[in-house]
């Protein structure tokens, strides 16, 4: 019931015409209400007692009907009637014409109230669209900046200070409040990727040096190794965990790029990984075009095709499949392996999440791959979405938008960059 009711209720659009409505008719009342008395009033002056001079027993009726109110039946000429009988037929006469006169009033004038109530229904919703005008405006253009990505653009309403300038005044506040935020963010990850790779790869060089040296032990070529082996790991976990932090941010550089050449350029560097394990990918790569950053498109069909392949049976089945449909270009890995439940679909997009016990094998990744597939496909406006096969393993289907929209600005509102929408705020 709450969701039908909500699905019923009028906008606010239709409320403010009702309202314009509501008022223009009880307007109407009103007048109509105070013409009614005032008619009243004066027939009542009009049509008081009237003396019946000049009459006398026997008089002929046509010379006093001649004095009587508009629509009084008269009797047929020559008739002779009494003075009693006479003032008791003007008397009703007068009644008559009164009520008829006020009914008529209210008939034609209630008919006239409905005809200008109708076209007062019109124009109240034009009028409400005009008034809601500016609202619209600035959720387009609000709409705009949300679908490029770009936080240095601002509302920047030129209008009266009314509730509509404060609102898209804050609205701009909160659009450089937030890009500042992710400006620090960006500036934070920069340097936690400079701060964290570098001495992994010193340790690296260590490690690999030392393992090299003419003079070195069966037991420090193992430990050597094995500290590889973890040091790789940390590289792979820092390397998932920046670039999930910088893909929650924007897209800032974008082109044109197709999903079938970025997915067989990912199959030729995962060849040798999927023979390791007995997996034959089958290609089905159809023209999909888009628009995206290059590197983190890669990124994101990489870590699919390799989840695919490390998360499969040995000799399993991989399938790649892109396509364009429906101004959308798509890219599916389905493949064998484990049975997913479909209650944990969900979970294996979060980060760190694991199914059962894989939490241990460091040798199928961090749990950052889905996460990052799922954050880079957000920052470019698209989706992801995980299906369980009937026989075991996923099918992962990616849509990216064909192009980013970008429509221009609203007449009398433009969109301008955040220094000029402070330096216009603080006027």
């Amino acid at each position: 019931m709450k969701r039908l009711a909500e699905r019923v209720r009028p906008t606010i659009r239709m409320r403010l015409t009702l309202l314009y409505t509501g008022l223009f008719l009880g307007a109407g009342i009103v007048l109509l209400g105070l013409t009614y008395l005032l008619v009243q009033n004066n027939l009542a002056q009009r049509t008081g007692p009237m003396e019946i001079s000049g009459s006398r027993e026997g008089a002929p009726t046509d010379q006093v009907f001649a004095q009587a109110p508009a629509g009084a039946a008269a009797p047929p000429s020559g008739t002779t009637m009494t003075k009693g009988q006479l003032e008791g037929v003007l008397v009703k006469a007068k009644r008559d014409y009164k009520d008829d006169t006020l009914n008529a009033l209210l008939r034609q004038g209630g008919i006239a109230l409905g005809l200008v109530g109708a076209a007062g229904l019109g124009f109240g919703w034009l009028l409400a669209d005009r008034a809601l005008r500016p609202v619209h405006k600035i959720t387009e253009t609000a709409g705009r900046v949300a679908r490029s990505h770009d936080l240095t653009e601002r509302i920047g309403y030129e209008g009266p200070r009314d509730d509509v300038k404060e609102l898209a005044d804050a609205f701009d506040t909160m659009l450089g409040r937030l890009s500042r935020a992710f400006d620090g963010q960006r500036r934070f990850v920069a340097n936690a990727s400079h701060e964290l790779r570098t001495p992994l790869a010193i340790n690296r060089t260590l490690v690999d040096v030392a393992v090299r040296r003419p003079d070195a032990t069966d037991d420090v070529k193992r430990l050597g190794e094995s500290l590889l082996v973890v040091n790789n790991r940390h590289e792979r976990l820092i390397d998932g965990l920046l670039t999930l932090a910088g893909t929650e941010n924007t897209v800032q550089d974008t082109g044109p790029l197709d999903l079938a050449d970025v997915a067989g350029h990912v199959l030729e560097q995962v060849a040798a990984e999927a023979r390791g394990r007995g997996v034959t990918p089958d290609r089905r790569l159809g023209p999909a075009p888009t628009s995206g950053d290059p590197m983190l498109v890669e990124r994101l069909v990489q870590n699919l095709v390799e989840n695919a392949v490390r998360h499969n049976h040995e000799g399993g089945e991989l399938r790649v499949s892109t396509r364009g449909r429906d101004g959308w270009a798509e890219v599916e890995v389905a493949n064998t392996g484990p049975a997913v439940p479909r209650y944990e679909i969900e979970t294996i997009f979060e980060p760190f999440r694991r199914l059962g016990n894989d939490r241990v094998r460091s040798d199928r990744g961090s749990g950052l791959g889905l996460s990052i597939v799922r954050a880079i496909a957000t920052a470019h406006g698209g989706t992801v979405t995980a299906e369980p096969r009937s026989g075991g393993g996923l099918v992962v289907t990616v849509r990216l938008p064909s192009r980013i929209p970008g429509p221009p600005p609203a007449q009398g509102v433009r969109a301008v960059r955040g220094d000029e929408a402070v330096s216009h705020s603080r006027e």
